[in-house]
């Protein structure tokens, strides 16, 4: 652990127990992870899952893109079994890691489109986290379209929540981004402004769990081939402007026909934000 928690702060409080690697356990029915596919939750914090009883895991897409190419290059006719199949490997995922027992919420939006309706998964997604103290999710990196969506969508519910009164704190996870050469780097967070990140470096029984979990999401070997299981890294999330590109502009998924680019996404972003009723009080973060 990189620093102490601060007085009053949930989410700190919980990294420094996941960090204490005498603590088998710790009381996570207050805490959600809300991520993008099935296989995230396996390269977030696949290591942690099995400390972490009581966790809500909350999937955002349904790993099936309609374009079906990923679907046919798997052997599935169309994204109905090719979701079921994901389904299936995040299950297998769960039981190699030790944590069957965790509550499993879909969204099912589809693969490659979680950015189409922003505010309507902010809002299922407030209903989802009510009660909930700590969200752990996807940093604002430029990496999948789909995990950016996800990181606006939980940082956008927290804000539907706060009026309330009941705002979770937002813990975020580094997944992939391109680097200043170019080339993509893996877990590895794009420099912002506030706390330091917490890194959990696993030992050999912990990064053996965490492999086989890997190797559980059997349709997507080649991906997270390029993934290692040495460390988890996670850092209480920065108040984002969603309305810029991420990573100094380097955005990964305009490389890929995903059908977005940075500019699309901030109009998602604006639009949702109009919807949701965030800019009648002219803050332009969020």
């Amino acid at each position: 652990m990189t620093e102490a928690p601060e007085p009053g702060s949930k989410a700190l409080h919980a990294l420094a127990q996941l960090a204490d690697s005498r603590r088998p356990q710790i009381d996570a029915s207050r805490m959600a992870a809300v991520l993008a596919h099935p296989d995230d939750e396996t390269l977030g914090l696949g290591a942690q899952l099995r400390r972490m009883p009581g966790l809500r895991l909350v999937l955002v897409t349904d790993g099936a893109p309609r374009n079906l190419a990923d679907a046919r290059a798997h052997g599935f006719e169309d994204a109905a079994a090719y979701a079921a199949a994901r389904r299936g490997e995040l299950q297998a995922a769960l039981r190699e890691g030790g944590a069957e027992g965790l509550a499993v919420t879909y969204l099912d939006a589809p693969d490659q489109g979680a950015a189409d309706d922003l505010a309507a998964l902010a809002r299922r997604l407030a209903a989802e986290l009510a009660g909930i103290e700590v969200v752990f999710t996807h940093a604002y990196e430029g990496g999948h379209p789909d995990h950016d969506a996800t990181a606006f969508a939980a940082h956008a519910a927290a804000r539907l929540l706060a009026a309330d009164g009941a705002a979770p704190e937002i813990v975020e996870a580094p997944f992939y981004r391109l680097g200043d050469d170019g080339e993509m780097l893996a877990q590895d967070f794009a420099p912002e402004p506030g706390s330091a990140p917490v890194q959990l470096v696993l030992n050999p029984e912990e990064a053996a769990r965490k492999t086989r979990m890997m190797g559980a999401h059997a349709t997507q070997r080649a991906t997270l081939a390029r993934f290692e299981a040495r460390a988890e890294r996670f850092r209480m999330a920065p108040d984002y402007d969603f309305t810029r590109a991420p990573n100094g502009g380097r955005v990964l998924y305009e490389r890929f026909p995903w059908g977005m680019t940075a500019d699309r996404f901030a109009e998602l972003v604006a639009r949702a934000r109009r919807d949701l009723g965030f800019d009648a009080d002219g803050d332009d973060a969020g």
